[in-house]
């Protein structure tokens, strides 16, 4: 795990999820599943998703992975709670720019969009 220090850049609401992230487990009876790998950090991060109708009723995700991975991880499985899948599918750059509320340099933004890639991967 990545370590943080008290003048990181990163804003506390960041480093409090990053610690405590909403959604981390498992999901007994996922709908769908994908494994996700960053394979210049090391991030890896599985999500699942259960859709009735055409819309998420549950997302999780589990693995390791770099502050910004996790923290995005775990805000867009809130995010994707109650969603289409068509609106999922259109999610973008911007959109885990705004959830995140911090910048994000460039060099981090694969780290940033991982869980988002496993999302529309595993509902292809």
């Amino acid at each position: 795990m990545e370590t943080i220090r008290h003048d990181s850049t990163y804003k506390k609401h960041i480093i409090e999820l990053w610690k405590n992230p909403k959604n981390f487990g498992t999901i007994k009876s996922p709908t769908h599943e994908l494994t996700e790998h960053n394979s210049i950090c090391g991030d890896e991060i599985t999500v699942q998703i259960i859709v009735k109708d055409g819309e998420i009723t549950d997302a999780k995700f589990s693995g390791s992975g770099c502050v910004l991975s996790v923290v995005s991880a775990s805000l867009l499985t809130d995010k994707l709670k109650g969603m289409e899948i068509e609106d999922v599918k259109k999610l973008g750059q911007d959109d885990i720019k705004k959830l995140l509320k911090t910048k994000i340099h460039l060099s981090r933004m694969k780290c940033a969009l991982l869980p988002l890639e496993a999302t529309k991967k595993a509902l292809k």
